[in-house]
């Protein structure tokens, strides 16, 4: 039997054009298997199954009537339970776990007006604090190839939605790497746009920050379906966070007007001095002579190396001072402390003891950062990585040793290649390449320079139609 959730959502859309399929049966057929696996898998944490058929019935009636459907009509779309739905539950994958949202995203006002149907919340560590998900209010999220194996985070929640045929898409964010690991270990495509690309509106003390470096993005199972997400996500919010991109969006849909002819790539095996292992490597090599042979110039470069360390603190401590800066009650009220995570409750004691010539020299660090990325753009047209260091790997069971090297920092140290690129604010994805020998998901990562999510589609695409990647975990 054909499984609804593996057909990409535009192929979907167009079904329900030409009337051959209504949005209830999609409906309908996604929360059954929603029903039927999420117990095991861990994805949802709030569902809206009345609400979401109520909407599809509405949804179908429009189609009948002829009337203008939005290019996301009818199609069930799933919330990363970090960004608020009006009248849902918003829990962060925290304290306190029955919180109604007063108001809506600004991405999921976009979704709605497009004609997306919201069916629920997915779960993510506890407010996005980790690289793999679980958290003490909902459990652990666990991988459709093997449920033994993390999903990644901290959208684990949206990549398993995808990667089990729950849904075709899902919304995720990413502040360090969070919709790239997940879909790395996942085998599924996912973006992380420019920053500011796709505003939010943001109630609390960090939405004057000008190095606000957490975004909103799309995650699907093809290239296309994440570019007409990223369509309807993006533009200009006058309620939006500081540094929100002003003018106009680029139709992210039209492939055939970007020309790769000619184009520069430079790959590097490391990032600031760290490198995954040989197996992750050389999935990624083989994407990489792919690409050599196509015609692309592919320069073997070594991006910033011997600063992992620095690369990382960086990351770490401006993360830590924001989380404890919009959550300060939960480490400062003693009721609080035993209810979350080890590993929330570490970083926002690390954030709150800071000092303030650290988060300068963090500050310093960016501007490095920045100004070094931006050199490689000023010669290349991507840079090409492994999206993490390592395979699949068992939930709780952090690597010890990567690439022959004891990990310092084993909760870490598998995930390095993603967080400066949230730093610098450029645009990065993660493409789902060859398989490991045992047959896991292993991602490749694709960074542009500065608003260049149409350039990384674009290769994405020509990708995806020179080796499909569509195969799918059997799930018993």
């Amino acid at each position: 039997m054909k499984i609804l959730g593996y057909t990409p959502m535009h192929k979907l859309r167009e079904m329900i054009s030409s009337k051959e399929i209504s949005p209830v049966e999609i409906m309908t057929e996604t929360f059954s298997r929603i029903n039927s696996l999420n117990d095991r898998f861990g994805a949802y944490i709030t569902l809206d199954e009345d609400n979401a058929i109520k909407k599809a019935k509405d949804a179908e009636n429009s189609v009948m009537q002829g009337d203008d459907l939005g290019p996301l009509h009818g199609i069930p779309v799933p919330i990363k339970d970090l960004e608020p739905v009006k009248d849902m539950r918003c829990t962060f994958g925290s304290i306190p776990a029955d919180t109604i949202a007063e108001e809506d995203a600004i991405s999921v006002e976009r979704i709605k007006a497009a004609g997306g149907i919201i069916i629920g919340k997915t779960n993510t560590p506890e407010y996005g604090n980790s690289g793999t998900t679980e958290n003490r209010v909902f459990g652990v999220s666990r991988n459709p190839w093997n449920d033994k194996l993390t999903p990644g985070g901290s959208s684990g929640g949206a990549a398993v939605s995808i990667a089990s045929g729950m849904t075709s898409i899902a919304q995720g964010s990413d502040g360090g790497g969070s919709i790239r690991i997940p879909s790395a270990l996942t085998g599924i495509f996912g973006i992380k746009p420019t920053q500011g690309r796709i505003p939010r509106r943001v109630h609390n003390n960090t939405r004057w920050n000008e190095i606000n470096f957490s975004t909103t993005g799309p995650m699907s199972i093809d290239v296309t379906d994440s570019a007409i997400f990223l369509e309807v996500m993006s533009g200009f919010h006058k309620d939006g966070e500081n540094g929100t991109i002003q003018e106009d969006h680029p139709d992210f849909t039209d492939f055939s007007s970007v020309n790769l002819d000619g184009l520069k790539i430079a790959f590097s095996k490391g990032i600031g001095g760290t490198f995954a292992d040989k197996e992750v490597t050389e999935s990624v090599e083989k994407t990489v002579k792919k690409l050599d042979a196509m015609g692309f110039i592919v320069e073997e470069i070594d991006y910033y190396p011997d600063h992992s360390e620095s690369m990382f603190t960086t990351w770490y401590d401006f993360w830590c001072s924001r989380s404890y800066l919009m959550t300060p009650h939960l480490i400062d009220e003693e009721k609080n402390k035993e209810a979350l995570t080890d590993y929330f409750r570490i970083n926002i004691q690390h954030g709150k003891d800071i000092s303030g010539s650290s988060l300068f020299d963090a500050l310093n660090n960016i501007g490095k950062y920045r100004i070094y990325t931006e050199s490689i753009f000023e010669d290349y047209d991507f840079l090409i990585t492994p999206t993490i260091g390592v395979k699949p790997f068992p939930i709780n069971n952090y690597p010890k040793e990567i690439n022959g090297k004891k990990s310092k920092s084993p909760f870490w140290d598998w995930a390095l290649f993603t967080q400066v690129f949230n730093l610098t604010g450029n645009p990065a994805a993660s493409i789902p390449v060859s398989k490991s020998k045992d047959g896991l998901p292993v991602g490749m990562q694709v960074v542009g320079g500065q608003k260049e999510e149409k350039l990384i589609l674009a290769l994405s695409r020509l990708l995806e139609s020179e080796e499909p990647w569509n195969s799918y975990p059997e799930i018993g």
